[in-house]
Order: structure tokens, then C-alpha cells, then sequence
């Protein structure tokens, strides 16, 4: 049966399995001898013992033996600590029991100068070196090699590894160094016409390790050493294997732990050698000296690989070098190749970072061959869904079934990208928490990834290496069907190119087949990376690019614009069928000549079977989206979406119906925002449109002449139309008439609203606003209207068609927002819009915000905030949108008082509406017995305008402070100066006293009580976060938890809350502020006064019950600032 290499350590029996199953204790050596018998049985003295007298070692390696009593009693002793890699090993162990593997004599010295012979003996559990050949026949009598017979073996040396000391040097006999506490055996390279094997061990009881080298000008001889010896390891290893320390787990973990990488279920530790190199060089011996070798953990976390310096557990005496080896913790997914020799124990590892060199770790270990399975399981592990790993696997052919496998991708969602994800961040050292996506379940080709912007709100562009990150985290990822990185800027892999490498770039198709396009390493970032999406993946189907790259081609003469990218990453791909996707969106990209080329040529193929080429924004001319019309023409079975829209071109309306008169399954159609020579033809006319089962019509921007609009009215009217589900005619100067007529055409003589959102924003609805109003009326409307920014320069038009919204039975969602009036909205239109608010039954959803820019603020006005009081007995409306309207506390009233007795609304945005703290503490507090809304805003924006308002504040009292003691120092200098001139004294400044920032309190008193505002914010945003948890827990059936249920006795009160300055210093708790401590250590001591305005409460000082100061605001008449706050304090007691 063929045997796999074990760990250097205890291996776990499952690649996720524990360390150990056994508790881990630390090893104990006991008289025992080879054969596993325990007993204490009295032995003969061993011949390679017996010496004449001499003194002993001054190293104290070998203790000299003085009489066979003593070797007895040595022999039978028991040792608390394991024997280290000493000269004193043979003291514990009977020579007899061991069988010589290999055996020769060497050449060793402890420098250049110092030679002398060895004779090294390798047995089944020791290598053993003796002084001589004569030494080793005593001990070894099998030993038959004839005493003249010289070595082959030259120039062999001991070096220590770890420091200065020679550990493994006796002048007293022999030393010996257990098999298992070997590391490495392997050839080194260092530059001299020899060939050198060089023998790493480790004693991890002291952490003292160090390296053995043997050199012979005998290839043959040395390739025997080092077999024999690698042998000999790993049969010491299999037949008894000796787990590590405790203390050595518990050190290795902290490491681990300190780079946030330790998972006790992915934990792997072996001992390794750093190699020393120095390959083609000739060297001296001084400087083959100088070449030292270091011993390391190699550890596996779950996202790294770390080379960690050995534990110094014990002091010794020799020197420490200065130069203290130190580690590395190498992310794992920026792995590029393993390499294992067959020959020896060495292995190297390499690592790069985009756009950076690789870092090779030339190491050996006698666990190579599991190190490099673990470190292949660990990378599988974290891709586990890479058909083809991004690395060479250069290892032996044995190695190939040895692979562990992994845990299913299924079992996590999206087949472990998190885990990936997570995975190149933490290789290319970026923070993961600042990538934010979303999964989107509801749109077309679900699920869709979602890029968003990064959480960083000072850094809104993602870097290169976490685009990368991004981007190779979802190589081969089959759950997703689309992939959007609408909105984020693309634009740090264009034009970038890697030079250092490209193990990433894997020109193959996704089975691992060859692709029949040339490859082209020196090609930028951005196109080897989206080419490499949309090739690895079979079930990715829509890739959405727009507004990704802000950029200008710039042709020039003799200079062709490069391009933006992304047609050179696809469109080869779709001619070439290598990938599935068929929906690319290049919306706000600027097209250069080089991308319609690569365009044309791709889309002339009818086997490309494109679904859609967005175009919108792409700054193609006229000659330029001519030829991409006819190239499209080619897709005419395919094609279900054209969008040309906001491109500079005049659309020819005969054009228009050719072109589009062959295309057969077009769903959404696009010419937003372009200009159109229709003539006294309609931009389309109805007989093109009846071709399609349109679900999108978009023509905001494009001017629509009556012509146009019978078109479309007679659309609408067929039942050709019945698909379309959403119209766009925003600012296509349409009057309130022809509106009407398009609502009639739509709606009229059905006996179920037509569910379609109708936008008509920014249009000329005043003109024949009658018509409209009608309409509206008599319930001639679909389910959705969005009619923005309505101007009306007579109040009594707006009022006529708030009532005709309470007659209305059909509109479920209304968007008025940005309402502009000649005025402020009157007392009567703000009794219709209440009327309206409690009469309707069918709104759902309701937008009646404002607008408010630097020059002017649309509101409807004071009147509104009574108008929202109709929505106390309203049914239907769950959504509402009140921002911008200016409400401040009187409307925060009016919604607490809806929200006391509204059972309907789920949804309220009421934000920038000047509200304080103490409107927000009303809102919150009618959470109290609100049990339907689940989202209410934090109110972010309003508490940014209080925190604003209140600086004003603190700026202009400090104004008026600076001016009043400016004009009291002028009089008193006056004074001083005319007193020194009649007493005849020399005047002095000292007597001016400086002005204070603020009478009666210091700038700390001011800052604390703007922290205490801030946390008393806090606390009614943990309130009201509180409150809708409950919510959303009553409205799916769970009990909210107890934790969660916010008290109520406590925080009953609505007019308490301190807004402004004045009643945050009164508030805030000052008894921590230097002027406060100051009294107090001077024994002033002042009893608390509670002190509360009218309709307050009485404990809001109630923290205050020994020692406090306050401050009142007291109008001083003789004052110019009208009323200064100043602290008052109390008397004492």
C-alpha cells in the first residue's frame, strides 16, 4: 500500500477538520529503549562509551562517564524536558537497538582554518558524527568499512542557523541529532564547484535550530546522502510521528491572530527552511559563511500564508544576531505558482500583486509535499467555483490525485463571492468594507450584481487593485445573470497595462478549450478583465456599462484614439460565440471611431444574436450611428431594445420608419433627448409602432408636433398596446390638451385601470389645463402619473385639479412634486388639498415635495402644515413624500398628530424641512402608539441644519461679545492713561483685563453643550430605530423581542427637547467642565436647581442632584446684544 507524506505536525484526518482531536501535551522522554519496553532493565556499558579519562567537555555537549554506576543511573533516569539536539542524546539511548542505514567519513571544522575528520552514521531514529572512523566501529560493530578508507565526502561544516552558537559541536566522543527533529534536507546552491547538501534541524523544547552542510566533489555520494537521509525522515515520521508543543500552537496562534487570519477549522503549521541562494556565483569561504539559512512556521491561515520567526522560549547564552529574521504573510490568492523538486526537499512559492513584481519563497521543508497540497486546497478553497486556477501547479505527477478536495460552492450564496471577494482584498491589501453591491431579484435577467459606490464617501472612486478585487471575484461566477457597474468610474484599468506579469490572463474558454483569438498580454487591464467576465461564464447574459468612463477621443493627425475598451473586450468575443452575453448597455460612454468598427464588425454577424446594443449618450455622429443602424439591421429576428438617445444627430423621421420597419421583437425604444426633421410627418408613425409589443416608449427631450401625437394616440388606443407598461414624454412641449388626448386614448372605454406609468413632467400643462383637469375627473388616468415641476400662474388651476384628485378612482401613484404657485398656497386651496387627503380612497403613494436651491425655494407654503392633518382619518395612502416644504415644529406637529392616529401609512419622508430636535422628539414620541410605519429617516439633514444653526448662533454671540468688551477696554485705556497723566504713574496694560469668548463661560462649557445636542439626537435616533423594528416585527407575525421594546415612561414628554443654544447650555450637564471643577476644588459647592420653561418638565436637570451650575438667559436692557446668556450661580449651602 503506498503511503502519502505526513504533516511534520499531527494532520487532522479532514482537509476542515481540527488541529487535533486529542488535547496536545508536551512531549516526555523515559528510559525506554527501541523496542517499546518500559522497564528500567540494568544494560551493559555500550562500547562507544568507553573512553579513557579525560576532561570534561567546556561546552558540557558530551558529559564524560567516569564508571559504569554512573551510566546506569543516567540510563534509568527520567527527564522532565525532552533531550535537545546535544551532544548528550546518546546518554538516553541504547546504540545497540539502532540499525546503520548509511555510513562515511567527512572533513568538518569550525572555520576555515580548523579542519578535521568525521565520521557520520545514519541510523533509523539518529544521525550520529564521530570523531573518527575507529569511534564509530566501537559503537556500530557492524560497521566493516576498512579504517584507511578514505571519504568522498569534503569540506563538510556546521552552521548554525538561529544564532551564533554551534550547538551541534562536541569535542567529547560524538553528537547526534534525532531524525525527528530534522526540517529540511536539500542541495544548495551556493555558487562553489561542489556539490553541497545542506541538513536543517530544529530542537522546539528551546527553539534552537540550526543547519548541517556537506560537501562532495562525487555526485553519486552525495545523491546517496541525501536519499538515505530524506528516507530515513520520512519513515521516522510515518512510524512515529510527535505532535508539537503547546506552547509552540499557542504562539503560532497569537501570530496568526494578529493579522485577523486565525479559523480554527483552517489552522495548518509546518516547519520550513528559508533558503539561502546564490546561484552562478563563485564565492570565498567567508562568504559561503555569510550564506545562512532560516528556520520558520510556515502557517496556513484562512486567507493567508505566513512565515513565522521562531519562538524564543528560552534565553541562551551565545550572542543574538543582529539581523533577526523576520516574517511574511503573503495573501493566498495572489498565489502564482508552486514548484516542488522531486529531488530533494526544497519547494518555492510565488506571490504577486497587480501592477507589482512577484516575491518568490525559495523554502524545504520534509513536508513539502504536503505543504503544497494544503496550500492547493486553501486556494481552492478560496475560488472554489475556478475551473482553472489563476497559478502553475508545478509538482510531480504522484501529486495529481492527491488533491483534498473542498466543501460544495452551492452551500453558500452566489457560490461563496464573498468568500472570494474577501479573498483578493485581503491579498492585495485593500480594505473590503469599502466595496458595497447589491443582488437585485426583481429586473430583467435576474439576479443582477449591482455594483455601488464605494462606503468611503471622501474616496468616491474605487481604486485599481479593488476593481480588480472585484472583477476577479466574479470570474466564473454562475449565479449571477447580469452585471451592472452603472455609475462607478471604470476608469483606473483604461489604459493601464501590467508588465510584471500575466497569470491572470486565461485565454481559454471556459471548459479550458483553446480560443481561436489572438492574445494579446500587453492589453490594458480594463479589456483583458471584461473580456475574461464575459469568457468564463456560461449563464452571464447582460453587462451594463453606462456612464462607467468619462472620457473625450481625441483624433488627432497621424493618432488614432485607442478606443474606451469595452467594444474591444466584446464584440470580438460575440463574433467569435465565445460568449453568452447578448445585452451590452454602453449608455454614456463617448464612442471612439476604433469602437463602432469593432461594433460593426460583430454586429454584421447574425450568429451574434444580440438582444440589445444601448447606445444613449455615446457622442455618435450622424455618419457614425448610420452605420450602426445598418449593422443592427442584421440583428432584425434578435433585437428587442434600441436606444440612440441624447446622441448630437438630426433622426430623420423616413429613416426612421426603414430602418425600424424590419426590426420584429423590439420591447423598449429610446430617442430621448434628439432632434428630429419630421416635417409634417409624425418622429413615428403608427403603423411602425403596431410592429411591436412595446413594454417601454421613452421620448423626453424630443419635441412632439400634433402629428406625432395622433401617432401615438392611435397606438395607445390599440390593443397592439396593451404590453407597455411605462411612457416617458417629459418636456416634449405638450400642452394640457394633447395629454388629455393620450389619456383618452389610453384609458377610455376599460373597465380596469391600465397599469402604466405615464411621466409628463415639465411640460405645458396650463395650456388647456381644462381638458386635463376632465380627465383627471372623470378617472380617465392610468395607475401612475409623475407630472413634476408644474407651473401655474393661477392658484385657481392647481385648486381645480387637487379637485378633480378627490374624484379620481384610478391613480394609485401621483408624483406632483416641485409645484411652483404665483404665492403661497391659500387658505382655501389648503382646505381642497385636506378635503382631498381625506376623501380619496385609492392613492397609495404621494409626492407633494418642494424644492429648495440657492436662489429660490418652492413650497406650498404655512397652509400645507394644516392640510396634512386630513391624512388622520385617511385609508389608502401608505407612501408619502413631504420634502422641502419648510414645515418646521408646527408641521412636525401636524405629522405627529397623523401618525398617532394613521394605520395605513407605511412610508413617510418629511426630511430638510428645518425641523429641530424637538420636532424630531415629537415625531418619535408618536411612535409611541404607531404600530404600521417601518421606515421614518434619521432625519439626517435636518440635525446637519440644527448642528448649523446653532454654530451661527455660538459665532454671533461671540461677535457681539468681542465688539461690547472692545468698546469697554477703549474706556478703561482711556481712563488709565488719563489718571497716569495727572498722578504722573507710567501706564501699564496690565490693568486691562482680556475679553472672555463668552461671559460667564468657558469655550468648554460651549462645547459640551453642543455634544450633549449631538447625544441627545442619538438617543431619539436609537428610540425611533427601536420603534420600527417592533413595527416590522408585529407586521410579519413576530413578536418583537424584549430587548427591543423601547420604554415609554421614561421619555413621555414632546416640548422638553432643547433646540437652540440657550436651552442646550441650560440642558447640558456641566459638572465636567473645567469651570465647574475649578469651584469645586475650591470648596464652592452649589445645590442643583432644576429650572424649566413653560410647558417643560421638571427633571430635566434630574442628573444634577448635588453639585451643578446653569445658565439662564436674562435680558439685560442695558445691553446692546439684547439678552447675553450667562452663568448664573446658585448660592451655597
Amino acid at each position: 500500500m503506498k503511503l502519502r507524506h505526513t504533516s511534520a505536525f499531527s494532520m487532522p484526518p479532514t482537509p476542515t477538520g481540527p488541529l487535533s482531536s486529542s488535547p496536545i501535551t508536551e512531549r516526555t522522554s523515559s528510559p525506554q529503549s527501541f523496542d517499546g519496553s518500559s522497564s528500567p532493565v540494568p544494560l551493559s556499558r555500550p562500547r562507544t562509551l568507553q573512553k579513557v579519562s579525560r576532561p570534561s567537555s567546556l561546552f558540557g555537549s558530551f558529559r564524560s562517564l567516569h564508571s559504569l554506576q554512573d551510566e546506569d543511573e543516567k540510563l534509568i533516569r527520567t527527564q522532565s524536558t525532552p533531550p535537545s539536539s546535544s551532544e548528550d542524546a546518546l546518554t538516553y539511548f541504547d546504540v545497540r537497538n539502532m540499525s546503520v542505514l548509511h555510513h562515511g567519513e567527512v572533513q568538518s571544522g569550525g572555520g576555515m582554518f580548523r579542519k578535521k575528520n568525521t565520521y557520520l552514521v545514519l541510523t533509523n531514529s539518529h544521525l550520529l558524527r564521530f570523531k573518527s572512523q575507529a569511534r564509530a566501529f566501537e559503537a556500530f560493530p557492524n560497521i566493516t568499512t576498512s579504517l584507511g578508507r578514505t571519504s568522498t565526502m569534503r569540506h563538510s561544516r556546521m552552521s548554525s542557523g538561529g544564532s551564533n552558537h554551534e550547538a551541534m559541536v562536541s569535542s567529547d566522543g560524538c553528537t547526534s541529532t534525532p531524525l525527528s527533529h530534522m526540517v529540511a534536507v536539500y542541495k544548495l546552491d551556493d555558487g562553489r564547484p561542489y556539490f553541497t547538501i545542506e541538513i536543517a534541524h530544529l530542537d522546539e523544547a528551546t527553539s534552537q535550530a540550526s543547519t548541517m552542510s556537506l560537501q562532495s566533489n562525487d555526485p553519486r555520494e552525495s545523491d546517496l546522502w541525501l536519499s538515505s537521509i530524506r528516507a530515513a525522515i520520512t519513515k521516522s515520521r510515518l512510524t512515529d510521528p510527535i505532535p508539537p508543543l503547546k506552547k509552540t500552537i499557542e504562539h503560532l496562534v497569537r501570530a496568526v491572530e494578529y493579522e485577523c487570519d486565525y479559523d480554527p477549522h483552517h489552522f495548518r503549521m509546518f516547519k520550513v527552511v528559508q533558503r539561502a541562494t546564490k546561484a552562478g556565483v563563485r564565492s570565498s569561504s567567508d562568504d559561503l559563511a555569510k550564506l545562512t539559512s532560516n528556520l520558520y512556521y510556515l502557517v496556513l491561515g484562512f486567507q493567508k500564508l505566513h512565515l513565522v520567526p521562531l519562538p524564543r522560549f528560552a534565553k541562551h547564552g551565545s550572542t543574538v544576531s543582529l539581523s533577526e529574521p523576520t516574517g511574511c504573510s503573503p495573501g493566498i490568492a495572489s498565489l502564482t505558482s508552486i514548484s516542488l523538486q522531486t529531488f530533494d526537499d526544497s519547494f518555492q512559492l510565488s506571490f504577486r500583486v497587480p501592477l507589482q513584481q512577484s516575491t518568490t519563497l525559495y523554502l524545504a521543508s520534509s513536508s513539502a509535499n504536503d505543504i503544497a497540497l494544503w496550500v492547493r486546497q486553501r486556494a481552492d478553497f478560496l475560488r472554489p467555483i475556478w475551473i482553472e486556477q489563476p497559478f502553475a501547479w508545478n509538482v510531480p505527477s504522484a501529486l495529481e490525485d492527491s488533491i483534498l478536495p473542498v466543501s460544495s460552492p452551492e452551500e453558500e450564496d452566489h457560490f461563496c463571492f464573498d468568500r472570494t471577494l474577501t479573498a483578493y482584498c485581503v491579498a492585495y491589501n485593500v480594505d473590503p468594507s469599502n466595496i458595497r453591491y447589491t443582488v437585485n431579484y426583481s429586473c430583467e435577467d435576474a439576479p443582477q450584481f449591482e455594483l455601488l459606490y464605494p462606503t468611503n464617501t471622501r474616496r468616491p472612486k474605487y481604486t485599481v487593485l479593488e476593481l480588480l478585487s472585484i472583477m476577479r471575484a466574479l470570474r466564473y461566477n454562475e449565479s449571477f445573470h447580469a452585471i451592472s457597474f452603472r455609475n462607478v468610474d471604470l476608469g483606473g484599468l483604461h489604459g493601464i497595462v501590467d508588465r510584471f506579469g500575466s497569470e491572470h490572463l486565461l485565454w481559454t474558454t471556459r471548459s479550458g478549450g483553446p480560443l481561436n483569438l489572438p492574445i494579446n498580454e500587453q492589453s490594458w487591464l480594463l479589456v483583458q478583465e471584461v473580456q475574461l467576465l464575459a469568457l468564463k461564464s456560461k449563464r452571464l447574459r447582460r453587462m451594463d456599462f453606462s456612464n462607467c468612463l468619462k472620457r473625450k477621443p481625441k483624433d488627432q493627425d497621424g493618432f488614432r484614439d485607442p478606443g474606451s475598451g469595452f467594444p474591444e473586450a466584446l464584440f470580438p468575443l460575440c463574433a467569435q460565440q465565445s460568449t453568452n452575453v447578448d445585452w451590452i448597455t454602453l449608455n454614456g460612454i463617448v464612442l471612439a471611431e476604433i469602437d463602432v468598427d469593432y461594433l460593426y464588425a460583430a454586429a454584421i454577424e447574425k450568429s451574434c444574436h444580440f438582444r440589445a446594443v444601448e447606445l444613449g449618450r455615446c457622442g455618435l455622429q450622424d455618419g457614425s450611428l448610420k452605420t450602426v443602424m445598418e449593422a443592427l439591421l442584421h440583428q432584425e429576428e434578435t433585437l428587442e431594445s434600441v436606444d440612440y438617445s441624447g446622441n448630437p444627430v438630426r433622426l430623420n423621421s423616413e429613416l426612421l420608419g426603414k430602418q425600424f420597419g424590419r426590426l420584429q421583437q423590439v420591447r423598449k425604444l429610446n430617442l430621448s433627448n434628439t432632434q428630429c426633421s419630421a416635417g409634417k410627418r409624425g418622429l413615428l408613425e403608427s403603423g411602425t409602432l403596431l410592429r411591436w409589443k412595446l413594454e417601454e416608449l421613452s421620448l423626453s427631450g424630443t419635441t412632439l408636433n400634433e402629428e406625432s401625437v395622433d401617432s401615438l394616440a392611435s397606438y395607445f388606443a390599440d390593443a397592439q398596446s396593451n404590453t407597455l407598461r411605462h411612457v416617458r414624454l417629459d418636456q416634449c412641449q405638450l400642452t394640457g390638451s394633447n395629454v388629455a388626448k393620450l389619456l383618452h386614448a389610453m384609458c377610455d372605454g376599460r373597465e380596469v385601470p391600465r397599469e402604466v406609468h405615464l411621466q409628463i413632467s415639465e411640460n405645458k400643462l396650463e395650456l388647456g389645463h381644462d381638458l386635463l383637469v376632465d380627465a383627471f375627473g372623470h378617472s380617465v388616468t392610468p395607475t401612475q402619473i409623475t407630472m413634476q415641476m408644474l407651473e401655474y400662474s393661477r392658484e385657481q388651476s392647481f385648486r381645480d385639479l387637487l379637485v378633480a384628485l378627490s374624484e379620481n378612482k384610478t391613480l394609485r401613484c401621483l408624483d406632483i412634486s416641485r409645484t411652483s404657485l404665483p404665492f403661497d398656497a391659500s387658505d382655501q386651496t389648503c382646505k381642497v388639498l385636506q378635503h382631498m387627503f381625506e376623501t380619496n380612497d385609492t392613492l397609495e403613494e404621494l409626492n407633494i415635495s418642494g424644492e429648495e436651491t440657492h436662489l429660490e425655494a418652492v413650497t406650498l407654503g404655512p397652509g400645507l402644515r394644516d392640510a396634512l392633518k386630513g391624512l388622520k382619518v385617511n385609508k389608502s395612502l401608505r407612501i408619502l413624500r413631504v420634502e422641502h416644504q419648510a414645515l418646521g415644529l408646527p408641521g412636525a406637529n401636524a405629522l405627529s398628530t397623523v401618525l398617532e392616529k394613521n394605520r395605513t401609512l407605511c412610508e413617510v419622508y418629511c426630511e430638510d424641512n428645518g425641523m429641530s430636535l424637538q420636532c424630531f422628539t415629537g415625531l418619535v414620541n408618536a411612535m409611541r402608539l404607531n404600530t404600521s410605519l417601518y421606515h421614518l429617516p434619521d432625519m439626517d439633514k435636518d440635525r446637519a441644519w440644527s448642528r448649523q444653526r446653532v454654530d451661527r448662533e455660538v459665532d454671533s454671540m461671540r461677535d457681539n461679545t468681542a465688539s461690547a468688551k472692545s468698546a469697554s477696554t477703549k474706556s478703561t485705556v482711556k481712563r488709565a492713561f488719563s489718571g497716569a497723566m495727572h498722578t504722573g504713574r507710567s501706564f501699564s496694560g496690565r490693568g486691562v483685563d482680556k475679553p472672555s469668548p463668552l461671559p460667564g463661560y468657558t469655550e468648554q462649557d460651549v462645547q459640551a453643550a453642543v455634544a450633549s445636542l449631538d447625544q441627545r439626537w442619538d438617543a431619539e435616533v436609537t428610540r425611533l430605530h427601536g420603534y420600527l423594528r417592533r413595527n416590522c416585527c408585529l407586521a410579519n407575525g413576530l413578536p418583537p423581542p424584549e430587548e427591543e421594546r423601547p420604554s415609554t415612561a421614561i421619555h413621555s414628554r414632546r416640548e422638553s427637547a432643547a433646540d437652540g443654544l440657550a436651552n442646550a447650555l441650560q440642558a447640558a450637564s456641566l459638572d465636567r467642565t473645567p469651570k465647574t471643577e475649578v469651584d469645586l476644588q475650591l470648596g464652592h459647592v452649589y445645590r442643583a436647581e432644576a429650572c424649566t420653561e413653560q410647558g417643560g418638565d421638571s427633571d430635566v436637570f434630574e442628573d444634577f442632584e448635588d453639585y451643578s451650575e446653569k445658565l439662564i438667559d436674562i435680558g439685560d436692557e442695558g445691553s446692546d446684544s439684547g439678552g447675553e446668556l450667562i452663568m448664573a450661580r446658585k448660592r451655597p449651602y
